[in-house]
């Protein structure tokens, strides 16, 4: 007996051509714009070489397969990330104690969580309950560090960083979705151009995934899990709803939800931090650019997921290429591939006046990158905010 996913894919056509190129176009933005951020998470979670380029293959592929299996059996352009913000709150954390055992084990702990978002409405609305000032004031603390790096290393290595910099402030006055693919290409010239005599060439082209058994303890579910669940589900997953409703269609909350959450599981042992649904892709997935006809513009999504899928076999070596950057450099890359979202997450946070103070708070104690009792800045940083918002609505 045929399943419900099979018959619906047999009922579809050829994709029209327009889709290809904006799949592509999609993929592209998506993964190049991001994947040196994928990088610096999972290395500051203890990851090795091979853990790392498993991590950013399997998060590529999860990403993938779930845009074309929800994109075919909703017919809607569901576009699927990995969860930016998120692999940014894993380069401002320290490295569990367990090393990237116990990191996979808050991966699947968010993915966990994430699916449950999906299935009890009441963890869900707990959720999207998060004022939108404090979650955007903590992605911003988060992001400051991280922006803070290209300006670091333009001063203790120009001739490295300024070029990048440089690259990607002219790319985005021509075109603001090219302008860190653009920078990508500019650190890959600049790192052919120093390697001097050492080979660039990658040992591998194509590797298998490699497992990393979970552990888990009470300070990585409070530490990593609950913050990457929240800054992904704020940031990532509740906007992405908001776009796709934007353009007239009506995605399945719930099952959308639980679906990215349940890849999330799956891909985490092999070391992808977070699948979740995309917000700036599906936005160019869903428009009219996209294909006029609102009915075959899911056929983008489906295609960027085969492209996100593509790029992820060959992650192994984009991982050995990368392996030969100064560490500045990709730190560079990092932070002009961020500062469009903290500009965004700033002037969210800031939005209410009302709020400014408790979204300043979270922002700052965020920012500073603290720790005490095995918790993390983001969520004391939260945890402060979310007070000083409630003693402000309580004697407003």
């Amino acid at each position: 007996m045929r399943t419900h996913f099979s018959e619906a894919v047999m009922t579809h056509k050829a994709p029209p051509f327009q889709t290809v190129s904006t799949g592509l176009v999609v993929a592209i933005v998506g993964f190049f714009s991001s994947f040196p951020i994928v990088l610096q998470g999972l290395a500051a979670m203890g990851a090795s070489p091979a853990q790392a380029a498993s991590g950013l293959m399997m998060a590529a592929i999860a990403m993938g397969l779930t845009a074309i299996v929800l994109s075919l059996w909703y017919r809607q352009p569901i576009s699927v990330a990995w969860s930016t913000p998120g692999a940014a709150l894993l380069a401002v954390s320290a490295t569990p104690a367990l090393g990237f055992a116990e990191a996979t084990g808050a991966f699947l702990c968010a993915g966990a969580l994430t699916v449950l978002a999906g299935l009890w409405r009441p963890l869900g609305r707990m959720a999207a309950a998060i004022p939108t000032t404090l979650a955007q004031a903590m992605l911003g603390g988060v992001l400051l560090p991280l922006c803070i790096l290209p300006f670091q290393a333009a001063v203790d290595l120009p001739w490295q960083a300024l070029p990048v910099i440089m690259t990607w402030f002219i790319a985005g006055r021509i075109n603001r979705l090219f302008a860190v693919p653009a920078a990508v290409v500019a650190a890959a010239a600049v790192v052919v151009l120093n390697a001097g005599d050492a080979s660039l060439t990658p040992k591998q082209w194509i590797a298998a995934p490699v497992w990393t058994t979970p552990s888990f303890s009470v300070a990585s579910v409070i530490g990593i899990a609950v913050p990457l669940f929240i800054v992904t589900m704020a940031t990532q997953n509740i906007p992405g709803i908001a776009v796709i409703r934007s353009f007239g269609y009506a995605p399945q909350t719930g099952k959308l939800f639980s679906s990215v959450g349940f890849s999330s599981i799956l891909s985490s042992p092999f070391g992808a931090p977070a699948t979740c649904l995309a917000a700036i892709t599906a936005a160019m997935c869903a428009n009219e650019d996209s294909h006029p006809d609102p009915a075959q513009r899911y056929w983008s999504a489906v295609m960027g997921g085969l492209f996100y899928c593509l790029f992820g076999v060959f992650a192994v070596a984009i991982t050995g290429f990368a392996i030969h950057a100064d560490p500045l450099l990709m730190g560079t890359l990092t932070g002009v591939a961020l500062i469009g979202v903290m500009a965004n997450a700033t002037s969210a946070a800031l939005g209410v006046p009302a709020e400014r103070d408790a979204a300043i708070l979270t922002f700052a104690i965020t920012a500073s990158g603290i720790t005490a009792f095995g918790l993390g800045a983001a969520v004391w940083g939260l945890l402060a905010g979310g007070m000083a918002y409630l003693v402000k609505q309580r004697f407003r």
